[in-house]
């Protein structure tokens, strides 16, 4: 497996190596052993799916916080997202920045996302599969979003606001500077 840094510590790119033939191809998508040789631990204890039927779709700014905070890896296993991850951890020298990954099922590429950084979405094609694996379960009490939009993140999702379609929650999101981040940079 390639691990490829983004410009945010911890956020990595990982793409599987791809086995094909006349039958197709396949590939192993998750190794807790071949990452733990890596420095790479997590234990994940869930997995999750979505379908966004149409290309536009928006699922975002997402976090889970503390005590059930989570580190997501995040594949496409039909159609096309751009992936954003955005750091909002207190103290961190890169607080409010964004790195954004295309992934599809075509390219492989995985993300992964660290405790401490809103996570989102939008689908680059109809029908897109998105599929992630979190090293927590679902609390709701712990449940919350940042607007996806907020200029203060200026964040490129390569289509105008106003044509997305969200959920309520996520068009009713806080802006960054009306919430308080429960994260804390630990260096």
């Amino acid at each position: 497996m390639e691990l490829e840094p983004t410009s945010l510590a911890g956020v990595i790119i990982l793409t599987p190596k791809v086995f094909s033939d006349a039958r197709g191809s396949f590939c192993e998508s998750w190794s807790r052993a071949a990452l733990m040789r890596r420095g790479l631990v997590f234990d994940f204890v869930q997995d999750n799916q979505s379908i966004s039927l149409v290309a536009g779709t928006l699922r975002g700014l997402h976090y889970q916080a503390p005590p059930h905070a989570q580190d997501k890896l995040v594949r496409v296993g039909h159609g096309a997202i751009l992936d954003v991850a955005v750091d909002v951890r207190v103290g961190s020298p890169s607080y409010g920045k964004w790195v954004g990954v295309e992934l599809s099922a075509e390219n492989g590429r995985q993300l992964l996302v660290p405790k401490g950084f809103l996570h989102g979405f939008v689908t680059r094609a109809p029908g897109t599969l998105v599929l992630y694996k979190t090293t927590d379960v679902y609390a709701p009490d712990c449940d919350g979003a940042v607007h996806f939009a907020d200029p203060e993140l200026g964040i490129d999702w390569g289509i105008a606001a106003d044509r997305v379609l969200l959920s309520d929650k996520d068009a009713k999101a806080p802006r960054l500077a009306d919430w308080t981040s429960p994260f804390v940079y630990e260096g």
